[in-house]
């Protein structure tokens, strides 16, 4: 915001009308304090935007890197069962989790626990899924 403040001083300076009222453009003149303000207004809009670019890319798509992003890849005969579980978060609520039971490796979450399926939600969605798998559901 403030970056457009100074663009703005900078560019009334520069007109010599008073776009801001609370800084009358006779007072500020436009060689060399007009210019200055203009440059810092624009290097502020820029850094500004690069900034928040890149808060917006940590947060949709997480740290760069290599393991930003993981893939698994798994033999269909390795697929055991699939496993609905019940857990509790840190407010006693109960969290439904689908689960893929794998042999030699394990549980993988299927479901994210800010989903908040309902029961039925949970059910069809392991049905079709042992279904398709042609697996049991634990």
């Amino acid at each position: 915001m403030s970056s457009l403040g100074f663009l703005l001083v900078g560019t009334s300076s520069y007109l010599g009308r008073n776009l801001i009222s609370l800084f009358p453009s006779q007072q500020i003149i436009f060689f060399p304090q007009g210019i200055v303000m203009s440059f810092y207004g624009i290097a502020g809009l820029f850094i500004s935007s690069y900034l928040w670019c890149t808060i917006f890319v940590i947060f949709r798509w997480g740290f760069p890197g290599k393991n930003r992003r993981i893939f698994l890849r798994l033999l269909m005969k390795d697929i055991q069962s699939i496993r609905i579980a019940v857990k509790e978060d840190i407010y006693a609520r109960r969290i439904l989790v689908l689960y893929m039971e794998i042999r030699g490796q394990g549980a993988i979450p299927l479901t994210r626990t800010d989903e908040n399926l309902t029961p039925r939600e949970i059910e069809q969605k392991a049905a079709e899924l042992a279904y398709f798998l042609r697996v049991p559901i634990e």
